[in-house]
């Protein structure tokens, strides 16, 4: 009779327990420039690993093509966070309704200038050379210029030439309407894994001191909700961690989420993890190289205080 009682009282408790609610999860909607982009994986790691469930937040990621519109996306409420560039910065002085959070990469590893095996051997054989980038005005225009100008050449050494897409541009590189592309990095890894091209300026090694990528985030969403924007962050850090103590199933899951093979995932993976920035700090010095580019991509006519237009409250180990 005890043991029939105990049994019951069991079965009663855990049928309590069972229709207790599930604790709830802040939904949060991140967006990315592109998909298939080793730099960007981390959400799709932290996802997968249950990392961001962990810290309490429902991430929904999107992935959109290009930096602009997931700048238009955030603007127009679509979106709470965003990843995009340290250039885009300026955005925030010509209105946008957004701040910046943190600094999640510095020196700008995830972009190469890529040429054909039979193309220009080196960088002065460029001088002149029609050079492809995503758009005018944008970060890879400006990385051209700076190349350019770092050559001595002033900032329209190269025939700059905007087209769009890394597939519109790597069609115009093999089609040999263009001479060299500047590119999302595995545009040129994947020209060398087919024996076609190879990379020939790796702007991590040449631009040492810059934040390429920063978190945004909404100012009415960071507003409503700092806890949803901190726990975003630790989740983002904890993932950085996470594969770099998990080396095997994180090129895994790049393979996977990058539609590329192993040898090129893990390629991604020890050539680029160092570009992570481990606490979202952002450097003064680097802030000055991208209040400079702002005036030198035409963005805006002066420098602004860039310390304005970013917080540190946000991250992890701040109150």
């Amino acid at each position: 009779m005890r043991a029939a009682a105990l049994f019951a009282a069991l079965v009663l408790a855990a049928m309590s327990m069972s229709a207790l609610p599930a604790q709830a999860q802040t939904k949060v909607r991140i967006g990315k420039p592109q998909a298939g982009a080793f730099q960007f994986v981390p959400v799709d790691v932290g996802l997968e690993a249950g990392i961001f469930k962990k810290h309490g937040l429902d991430v929904e990621s999107s992935d959109f093509g290009g930096g602009p519109r997931v700048q238009q996306a955030l603007t127009a409420g679509a979106l709470d966070l965003a990843i995009g560039s340290g250039p885009e910065l300026a955005m925030i002085v010509k209105g946008a309704p957004e701040t910046a959070v943190a600094a999640l990469a510095d020196a700008p590893y995830a972009v190469v200038l890529a040429v054909l095996n039979d193309g220009p051997k080196t960088i002065a054989d460029l001088k002149g050379k029609k050079i492809s980038v995503s758009t005018r005005g944008g970060l890879t225009y400006w990385l051209a210029q700076e190349l350019s100008r770092r050559q001595g050449w002033g900032p329209e050494g190269f025939a700059i030439t905007p087209l769009g897409a890394t597939t519109a541009q790597t069609a115009a590189l093999k089609t040999k309407q263009i001479d060299g592309m500047i590119v999302e990095v595995n545009a040129g890894y994947r020209l060398e894994e087919e024996k076609s091209g190879r990379v020939l300026v790796q702007f991590g090694d040449l631009l040492k001191t810059f934040h390429i990528y920063v978190l945004y985030a909404h100012s009415e969403f960071a507003a409503k909700n700092p806890a949803a924007v901190r726990a975003f962050l630790a989740g983002w850090f904890e993932t950085i961690d996470w594969m770099q103590k998990n080396r095997e199933r994180a090129i895994d899951i790049v393979r996977r989420k990058t539609d590329v093979s192993v040898a090129l995932a893990t390629r991604d993976y020890d050539e680029l993890s160092g570009m992570f920035n481990k606490t979202g700090r952002f450097n003064p010095e680097a802030l000055k190289v991208l209040s400079r580019s702002f005036v030198e991509m035409g963005i805006l006519p002066s420098e602004p205080d860039v310390t304005k237009l970013l917080t540190e409250q946000y991250l992890p180990g701040t109150k």
